[in-house]
């Protein structure tokens, strides 16, 4: 059930990301010739208004395919009034950006309704303080609730960390204890610690853990748009880092995974329960917008990049060199996706 879940949701994250396109470039009054969820045969078609709507065999996939655009065909290029090629170059662009646009704009949905439903997160309750640390020194004990730190309503144990990396000097910490406030002032210090990719990094540190305690946090509706911007971001942001780490060599390779890993991952989500499952489907729909702009000509952000030369130098790359960046551009995709199912498969056979 798990996997067949997963599917879907896959499924939807790429047809959202077609409609983006789709949509798009029927404002700019492009034919679309064909609008199909997944790759391969053809099991159900219906032509609807000159276009050719379809669900294919292979649903880990889709595309739209305009009128003139075919990367790999040359002979469709077309000059019509209503081809993909007649448009300007900003029309273009925005038809490219706005598949990745739609993967965006669903995971900003997806986090609403999260911030909306509540999410559990650790409470700012202290479970260890390090010895002869900032915070052994300013006497902070096991079970001290922080409330606010430097008038900064403290809500959960993540708030502490954001607050203290921003902070100068001396921090005031309202706190309770015993059902009891107090104030106590700790002044932070640096340390080398390790961050998420196993790198050393300079760091304020106070010296506590949390206890484990959990608060569920629902947001107000408008409160949830601030939260669903942040999260959009902050995951962009994070797989930003990843695939630079991974370039770096910081991330070995063997790391990577493909559409197994992702199915066996939103398969987990499902058991785990709706906030897991929301969020993962949000953090996969953002990576889709992220990759989907990376300048690999064969990705929309190639196509941009293809655009942006012809604004800047006034004319259209040679038709030459794009099918053939195109062509390498397709071969290093392809080398990644074996190579990441290759990771995918040694991982489930070493269990």
């Amino acid at each position: 059930m798990g996997i067949f879940i997963s599917i879907i949701i896959l499924s939807l994250l790429i047809f959202f990301h077609e409609l983006g396109h789709f949509i798009v470039a029927k404002l700019f009054g492009v034919k679309v010739e064909v609008f199909s969820i997944g790759f391969g045969k053809k099991l159900f078609k219906k032509i609807y208004k000159g276009t050719e709507y379809c669900i294919s065999a292979i649903p880990l996939g889709g595309y739209v395919q305009m009128k003139g655009q075919d990367d790999l065909n040359p002979a469709v290029s077309s000059q019509d009034e209503d081809s993909y090629n007649a448009k300007s170059p900003w029309q273009r662009i925005g038809i490219l950006l706005a598949g990745p646009g739609a993967n965006f704009l669903l995971a900003f949905v997806l986090y609403m309704v999260i911030a909306n439903i509540g999410v559990d997160k650790l409470a700012p309750v202290v479970g260890e303080v390090a010895k002869n640390s900032p915070a052994f020194k300013a006497k902070l004990q096991k079970n001290d609730k922080i409330i606010k730190i430097n008038g900064v309503k403290i809500v959960a144990w993540d708030d502490i960390k954001d607050v203290i990396v921003h902070s100068e000097g001396t921090l005031n910490l309202l706190i309770q204890r015993g059902g009891k406030l107090s104030k106590v002032k700790v002044i932070p210090r640096i340390e080398r610690v390790e961050n998420i990719f196993k790198e050393k990094e300079k760091r304020k540190i106070i010296g506590i853990l949390p206890k484990g305690d959990v608060v569920h946090i629902k947001y107000s509706f408008l409160n949830s748009f601030s939260f669903a911007y942040n999260e959009t971001v902050n995951a962009s942001k994070f797989i930003l880092i990843g695939l630079k780490k991974m370039v770096e060599g910081v991330v070995p390779a063997k790391e990577m995974g493909g559409v197994i890993s992702i199915l066996k991952v939103t398969s987990q989500a499902v058991s785990v329960g709706i906030v897991a499952l929301l969020g993962l489907t949000a953090l996969i729909s953002v990576n889709l917008g992220v990759l989907n702009l990376l300048p690999i000509p064969a990705l929309d952000g190639g196509h941009i990049v293809f655009n942006l030369y012809e604004i800047f130098f006034k004319r259209a790359p040679s038709e030459k060199v794009m099918y053939r960046l195109t062509y390498a551009g397709w071969a290093i995709l392809l080398s990644l996706m074996l190579f990441s199912t290759y990771n995918d498969i040694s991982r489930l056979i070493e269990g």
